[in-house]
């Protein structure tokens, strides 16, 4: 898939530059905020006003919220990538195993992503982080076991119309083995999917995590999102009209679930042609192209008649 394609497309580029700036402030923090005005309890006046001093107000704790949110902007991409990727891995290697085997390993593979698929998936993850632990790596454990059946499902469908294909049987005749079949000849014809599902399991990683961390299931002592929410409900930050302590980290947990949504969004339009949108001139085309065969068609049917 080239890059021009993701440019032309606009919800790509969209997503890229949205996804970019998380990124970029994610890497250098310190370029735009200070760790001390973030993590000092006492540092500031409590609960004051958003101002050229703090763009975004103070906590109950006089924490600068502005500084929290750039800080905080690290863990949740961490844990979105990370949590992502492990999900996606699962995902390729359950689908796609399942649908060339075939047979028992199919129906055994199968029977363990529908269980998972069709099991609740936000109390299964409370129970799990509830006596697993809080730490990053038990949160991106969580996810990932509640996050993979979907994408594996998807795999394994798009797996199975591609098991019989010609280029699939030659490279058996021609004697490879099935994991270079499975990694090499057929994966690559799913890039589109694999891609597209990685950006799903991000979006999903974002939004349960946050929702963990909001209920206090996460580490509440980490730099978070869901932490800042976490602690600004705690502390009835609405209630002592500091609205932006809820309102930011709330934006920002929005603005990140939307990149990851609309680069997912297009490269399913990349990948699959009919789900593109149809452009004003291509209709305006169609309709004339449609016209001019009518005419045509008119005007055979009145020189027959003639003869």
């Amino acid at each position: 898939m080239k890059f021009a394609s993701l440019v032309k497309n606009r919800k790509a580029l969209i997503g890229l530059i949205l996804f970019g700036i998380t990124v970029v402030v994610s890497l250098f923090p310190g370029l735009f905020a200070s760790q001390s005005d973030a993590d000092v309890i006492g540092a500031f006046a409590p609960n004051l006003g958003p101002s050229t001093a703090h763009l975004l107000g103070t906590t109950s704790y006089g924490e600068d919220i502005f500084s929290q949110l750039v800080f905080g902007a690290r863990q949740v991409l961490v844990i979105a990538l990370a949590a992502g990727g492990f999900a996606t891995v699962l995902s390729v290697l359950i689908g796609i195993t399942a649908a060339y085997l075939g047979g028992v390993v199919d129906e055994f593979l199968s029977l363990i992503t529908n269980v998972v698929l069709i099991l609740p998936t936000f109390p299964l993850m409370i129970i799990l982080a509830r006596y697993a632990g809080t730490s990053n790596w038990v949160m991106i454990f969580v996810l990932v076991a509640t996050g993979w059946s979907y994408g594996a499902n998807q795999m394994r469908a798009q797996a199975l119309s591609l098991r019989n294909r010609d280029f699939l049987e030659a490279a058996r005749v021609r004697g490879e083995r099935r994991a270079y079949v499975i990694l090499f000849e057929m994966m690559p014809t799913m890039t589109s999917l694999i891609v597209a599902n990685f950006l799903g399991s991000a979006l999903y990683s974002v939004l349960a995590a946050s929702g963990l961390q909001f209920i206090g299931l996460g580490n509440r002592s980490s730099d978070s999102w869901g932490t800042m929410l976490y602690w600004a409900d705690s502390q009835e930050a609405l209630q002592a009209g500091n609205a932006m302590w809820i309102i930011a980290p709330g934006l920002a947990i929005a603005v990140l679930s939307a990149a990851f949504a609309l680069m997912n969004y297009a490269f399913d339009e990349i990948g699959n042609p009919a789900l593109r949108p149809v452009r004003r001139k291509d209709v305006r085309r169609a309709k004339k192209g449609a016209a001019a065969l009518e005419e045509k068609g008119a005007g055979h049917d009145a020189y027959v008649e003639a003869v």
